[in-house]
């Protein structure tokens, strides 16, 4: 649709490499068919990056690219530690070129770049490589604009910015602030600052529809400094601490990152290992012991399943979720089978099961299914129905919520509002925290479920339940894993505390938990 209406206007995406939109590397088949239906669909240019700047993780997007005739961009994932060095930046800018590249984008997703590193970067890049060269910046620190400023004067050939009304804070620099700059200079972007104010009010106004979703961030926020958390990252920690009633964590949340970031080789922090190192942290945080619970994809990366670190990973951990095993040292893309025939088969056997009328061109929805495993089924089952995704109207978000006269008792709600149901979280006082339109999903947990004779699993986390593991009567070691919790777009592994014997199982796969609910009994 975005298309049809800009026919002319080269469209642009983000592509995570091998793990295009998802949280773990595809087969090279589903890689390729991925970008050619999205080159098919009016996707012009891709900005293909790995969050572990692993050039053998790029290698296979960007040969799809450029094969059906797109813009292949290979990218630099910018961060800083004893790890990274100029010379780092341009080692893999001459490896994403000898894969061959159409440009190069530099991706300063915390706003971390400096503006004279900005300027020595760019000027080394263009004085060795005859390529074009892109920079893009969040403006979470407040170095976004200098930094630009900066590699404009060192010959950057673009950079990204933001409408004004939706820039700043977690997102990059006004298009109009650096019109306005650059006006009148050999750098003037020629750009009519009059139209873009049209297209600011515009965008102001639709910003108001999403206020409730927004983060909590006005300015500025320094501690990005040294955490060197993203823009998205920290709304999605914002987010996640909420869900957790721990939203007076996060100072300890990002205090944790760089020594998870450390444990974990110094990769960048970048989707989807931001999201990874950010959640361990926060598991960390919030189990009081450090590693007392290991999320699966943490697990991944100290296995060398997401390819390789800039400095090897903590030795003790990597022994630890090895368990006598061997970590992948070769692509990790290679030890993978073709996927997309059984994918295939998969959703369109649980649309049938379903009853969900896959589109036209079905291999769109099961691509949508195999990226986003967990949320896949229910956008295909809604996509028709705007209640279950649409957000609260403009009016309605705009005004502020009425204390009640008598303290509301605190809870998550569901209420409807003209035909439409909408989930608010209240806290004590009866003040409205959080509110999302609700979905006719999965079923909820009891709060308290019975206990019977033994000792208690109780969800370190609040989330849904992704798979049962454990049977009911099944004698369990010390350490097995007894289901699996997705939270916070991760999967943990609740494991067994003790031997036992599994009684009472109170959750079924899809069910959703609060912290301290009761999953099922050791006896």
């Amino acid at each position: 649709e975005l298309k049809k209406a800009m026919p002319k206007t080269p469209l642009q995406m983000l592509l995570r490499g091998q793990n295009l939109l998802g949280y773990r590397h595809y087969a090279d088949d589903v890689v390729e068919r991925f970008v050619e239906r999205a080159v098919k669909n009016g996707m012009d240019v891709f900005r293909v990056f790995d969050a572990m700047n692993d050039p053998r993780n790029m290698k296979a997007a960007l040969q799809a690219v450029r094969s059906h005739g797109a813009h292949a961009q290979g990218t630099l994932s910018y961060t800083t530690s004893p790890a990274h060095t100029l010379q780092t930046w341009l080692d893999l800018t001459e490896q994403l070129l000898e894969t061959g590249v159409d440009s190069i984008a530099i991706k300063d997703m915390s706003g971390i770049l400096t503006p004279m590193a900005a300027f020595e970067l760019v000027s080394e890049i263009k004085k060795r490589y005859d390529v074009r060269l892109h920079l893009h910046c969040h403006a979470t620190t407040g170095m976004a604009e200098m930094a630009l400023l900066k590699a404009i004067e060192a010959g950057v050939d673009g950079v990204d910015t933001a409408i004004s009304s939706m820039s700043a804070t977690y997102g990059h620099p006004a298009t109009e602030a650096l019109v306005a700059t650059l006006a009148g200079t050999e750098h003037d972007t020629g750009l009519d600052i009059l139209k873009l104010e049209n297209i600011a009010a515009y965008f102001r106004e639709v910003r108001k529809k999403y206020h409730a979703f927004e983060g909590q961030l006005k300015g500025y926020d320094s501690r990005i400094l040294v955490a060197q958390v993203p823009g998205g990252m920290l709304t999605n920690l914002e987010s996640q601490l909420k869900q957790q009633n721990a939203a007076d964590k996060l100072d300890q949340v990002l205090a944790e990152i760089p020594r998870v970031r450390e444990d974990l080789g110094f990769i960048p922090l970048v989707t989807p290992t931001s999201q990874i190192v950010g959640t361990q942290a926060v598991l960390n945080v919030l189990t009081g012991e450090r590693y007392k619970t290991i999320a699966k994809e943490t697990a991944g990366i100290l296995k060398g399943e997401y390819g390789h670190t800039p400095v090897p990973v903590n030795a003790a951990l990597q022994a630890r979720v090895l368990e006598g095993g061997a970590p992948v040292t070769c692509r990790p893309a290679d030890l993978l089978k073709p996927e997309l025939a059984e994918l295939e088969a998969d959703v369109r056997r649980q649309a049938q099961e379903k009853g969900i009328q896959l589109a036209g061109n079905a291999i769109d929805d099961v691509l949508t299914v195999a990226l986003f495993p967990q949320i896949g089924l229910k956008f295909l089952e809604n996509r028709h129905n705007p209640a279950a995704f649409e957000p609260l109207p403009q009016a309605e978000a705009a005004q502020p919520v009425t204390k009640a006269e008598k303290p509301a008792a605190s809870g998550i709600y569901t209420v409807e509002v003209e035909g439409k149901a909408f989930v608010v979280k209240v806290s004590d006082g009866g003040d409205i925290s959080q509110l999302t339109a609700a979905a006719p999903a999965a079923s909820s947990a009891p709060a308290t479920a019975p206990a019977g004779a033994g000792t208690p699993v109780t969800a370190p986390l609040a989330g849904n339940i992704w798979k049962v593991i454990a049977t009911e009567g099944q004698t369990v070691a010390e350490g097995d894993v007894l289901l699996i919790l997705e939270a916070m777009k991760m999967e943990t592994e609740i494991r067994a505390a003790q031997a036992g014997t599994v009684r009472g199982i109170a959750v079924k796969s899809g069910d959703a938990v609060s912290v301290g609910d009761t999953l099922m009994t050791l006896a």
